[in-house]
């Protein structure tokens, strides 16, 4: 049965507390590198792609998504996030449309599959990351055209088709200021339609979107790239931050100097009380676990954590559409 948005939206931001899980494959290929996470840059110029990414090269043979799971639970966390698909365009599904996936890796476990199951038996409620900038198949602000449109919508089917429930989606690379196509060519209505004719109770949320719902479900605060709610801000809301100094596991990380748990606690509680839930991020390692050091941040952060009660009516100043 289809639910009106403004429960879905209070239902999501009473959840509070989660993770975001950055596992792609910047997680192997750049994991010694400076270079952070995908070629920055490449959508706003003429230049040519430095990194691709060969999928064979994939191969997280310890993969334990149990103990991602057992990690969000430690740190009282009730939903999770996915990166299925980031900017560099491999995807962590076998997915039929393209062979840029974990089908042609060394590991060709399904992640997506693995991820759901284990957060679900766990009793976290789990979606999905998927970036609509795709830069393996030159989907940028510079080129979304039917056949791409078509591409994207094919990929999201799979993926609200064949894994159950997906309670929410959230959009990266999408009419936003780091890249990705712009709303004139892949308006937000078209894939917002899409999702819902598939899963009616999908909240789709877009990176980035800070000022309206207009292109949004939630207002979804990139808090880690300077994106913050101010005090007048009622919902609703996400914002998503990392201990370590980029999204995606690297070497250094594992002995790194983390963020504190009291750090991410006050964080937390600040964007909680604007009626905003917040996503501490989780990067496992190139082997698919998550290193003991930042294991332990979560379960410090677990043992600050206090969950305010959750809002029973719309509060004035909620955002509608």
């Amino acid at each position: 049965m289809k639910r009106e948005l403004t429960d879905l939206q209070k239902d999501f931001v009473n959840l509070r507390n989660g993770v975001f899980i950055h596992f792609n494959s910047a997680t192997e290929q750049f994991h010694d590198s400076e270079i952070e996470d995908w070629d920055y840059g490449i959508t706003e110029k003429n230049d040519p792609r430095r990194h691709e990414f060969n999928p064979a090269s994939w191969n997280p043979t310890e993969l334990d998504c149990e103990q991602w799971a057992q990690t969000a639970i430690s740190a009282k966390a009730r939903f999770a996030a996915l990166t299925a698909k980031h900017h560099e365009g491999f995807c962590l599904w076998p997915t039929a449309v393209t062979e840029h996936c974990v089908r042609n890796g060394a590991y060709k476990q399904d992640v997506v599959k693995a991820y759901l199951e284990a957060f679900r038996n766990a009793g976290i409620t789990a979606g999905l990351y998927f970036s609509m900038l795709d830069l393996q198949h030159d989907i940028t602000e510079k080129k979304c055209t039917s056949a791409d449109k078509d591409f994207i919508k094919a990929q999201l089917r799979e993926l609200l088709e064949n894994y159950g429930e997906i309670p929410f989606l959230i959009f990266d690379g999408w009419n936003a200021p780091w890249g990705g196509p712009r709303d004139s060519d892949l308006p937000f209505q078209e894939i917002d339609d899409f999702v819902k004719g598939i899963q009616p109770n999908c909240l789709v949320m877009n990176i980035g979107c800070v000022e309206s719902l207009k292109d949004t479900d939630v207002i979804f605060f990139e808090n880690a790239f300077g994106q913050s709610a101010d005090e007048s801000f009622q919902g609703p809301g996400a914002a998503a931050n990392l201990y370590a100094g980029t999204w995606f596991w690297k070497d250094i990380h594992t002995t790194a100097d983390l963020k504190t748990a009291e750090w991410a606690a006050e964080r937390v509680k600040e964007y909680n009380r604007r009626n905003t839930c917040f996503l501490m991020n989780i990067s496992p390692n190139n082997r698919g676990t998550v290193d003991e050091n930042l294991r332990e941040r979560f379960a410090e952060f677990g043992r600050l954590y206090e969950e305010i009660p959750p809002i029973e009516d719309v509060p004035e100043g909620w955002l509608y559409r």
